[in-house]
């Protein structure tokens, strides 16, 4: 891995998105990493401690009102988007544990990512950043903006939460884009937590992705992590 010295990028939200969700805050995290297949380790995590505690929490508790999550639909919704039918994807996992249908294993730095946003509540997207161009925006998608989503296919971006660099929309809070997609060729990963209820839940957050991506994959954080607000 390399010691050489890093800028980390530059991330900001724009200020129609601020006046409609004004308690919007992202979590960031910038690792060197070394994407391995899907580590055992992480799996016996998931299916015998994780999972088993949050599908007993989910049979007392509805999502919507999970602290972290809730909001996150909220924000969603004050931009224009539907979130029962663009479900954010940290719902969108714990639905498929309550459904007994478990996770995709996909590499060692994507299950990590997974792991923090159960762990959070919050949806997580972890990015190449050698795919990405300039500095990076977050803002409501616009008319007639779609991209190819990870096993998604077309998502139609309009009105949408989400980062765009200089060569467009890449990532979102439903379902990130094929383009900046982490797999064996990343050597450097941007994660950015999607917080849309201040600052406090963020930064718990960071502190909890950071020990799941430290104990499930091999990972060297290039930063300290670090918010964007306003």
């Amino acid at each position: 891995m390399s010691d050489s010295p890093f800028t980390r990028p530059i991330i900001r939200p724009d200020a129609d998105i601020l006046a409609r969700v004004p308690g919007l805050c992202l979590g960031c995290l910038v690792h060197e990493v070394e994407v391995e297949p899907s580590r055992p380790d992480c799996q016996d995590y998931l299916d015998n401690e994780l999972a088993p505690r949050l599908v007993a929490r989910m049979e007392g508790e509805p999502l919507a009102q999970w602290p972290n999550l809730g909001p996150s639909r909220a924000g969603c919704k004050a931009c224009g988007k539907d979130p029962g039918r663009y479900r954010i994807s940290s719902e969108a996992l714990y639905r498929r544990l309550k459904q007994g249908k478990g996770l995709y294993a996909i590499n060692s730095v994507v299950d990590a990512n997974n792991i923090a946003s159960l762990e959070t509540g919050f949806s997580l997207g972890s990015y190449t950043l050698a795919n990405l161009r300039g500095d990076i925006t977050f803002r409501r998608g616009l008319p007639g903006e779609t991209y190819e989503g990870i096993g998604k296919g077309g998502l139609n971006l309009e009105n949408l939460p989400l980062l765009a660099d200089a060569l467009g929309p890449f990532g979102s809070p439903v379902s990130d884009s094929t383009r900046a997609l982490v797999d064996e060729r990343t050597r450097v990963c941007l994660t950015i937590i999607y917080g849309f209820n201040g600052a406090a839940p963020v930064e718990e957050a960071l502190r909890i992705s950071a020990a799941a991506f430290a104990r499930f994959c091999r990972c060297r954080p290039l930063c300290d992590p670090w918010c964007v607000q306003g």
